[in-house]
């Protein structure tokens, strides 16, 4: 069951977090506003709130003495996946403070980065927040308040960090993937490819041998009519 809720939770903050990556990528573009801003901080709340959460389950799970082997194997899975999502996130609030102090709001002239992206977010960051949660607060502006507690928000994700590593000691690279990296990217195509592993070779080639073998003939006739139109027109004369 613990097993089950951390999986969920750390499924949340898988989406949550992207949907943070993808605002981020926003920030300074033609996308960019208010709203943008408003979100990033309400996105950034609920990843922050599911990583507590997700760090609270899987300490205790890891903690305990009494796991099997192979239940002990997949929490030590769960962590590293974790680890790495916070490790995305920091990163992303890192960049997130540059962008948002090279590109303010309250600019009279604020210079656009061509980002690709154009529209609002609000469909992205709907997937991970609820509509409640994305309504804008007419009241609210984004200023340097805000960038200062991002600020204060980035060391304590690092301190985080470094507080799981201290209290979990799970290396990386002593943890085993239950499968191939990319093999979630191949499973479509190798429906196709198992489909067609029944063709043999003979009937695989089958079809480029009969359209040589057509060219062949065609290229012949042309070149005998060539011939034969020659040796009269030679006899004409």
């Amino acid at each position: 069951m613990a097993r089950e809720e951390c999986k969920a939770l750390l499924d949340a903050l898988n989406k949550t977090t992207a949907c943070y990556h993808h605002l981020v990528l926003t920030v300074g573009g033609s996308a960019d506003s208010q709203n943008l801003r408003e979100e990033l901080q309400k996105t950034l709340q609920k990843s922050q709130g599911l990583a507590v959460a997700t760090r609270a389950q899987l300490t205790a799970a890891l903690r305990d003495r009494s796991l099997g082997a192979e239940e002990l194997a997949e929490f030590e899975r769960l962590w590293v996946a974790f680890s790495g999502c916070l490790d995305l996130l920091e990163a992303d609030m890192r960049r997130a403070l540059e962008l948002g102090t090279e590109f303010p709001l309250r600019a009279p002239r604020r210079p656009l980065v061509c980002t690709g992206v154009a529209g609002g977010p609000a469909g992205v960051a709907a997937r991970a927040l609820s509509a409640c949660s994305l309504q804008r607060e007419a009241d609210s502006d984004f200023d340097g308040a805000d960038l200062g507690e991002l600020e204060q928000e980035i060391l304590q994700m690092g301190e985080m960090i470094h507080d799981m590593e201290m209290k979990v000691n799970v290396p990386r690279w002593t943890v085993q993937a239950r499968q191939a990296a990319g093999a979630e990217l191949l499973s479509g195509a190798s429906a196709g490819a198992s489909s067609a592993s029944g063709m043999s070779v003979e009937e695989r080639s089958g079809p480029c041998d009969q359209s040589r073998a057509l060219a062949a003939t065609v290229f012949s006739a042309v070149l005998l009519a060539a011939v034969a139109l020659a040796v009269c027109v030679a006899k004409l004369n």
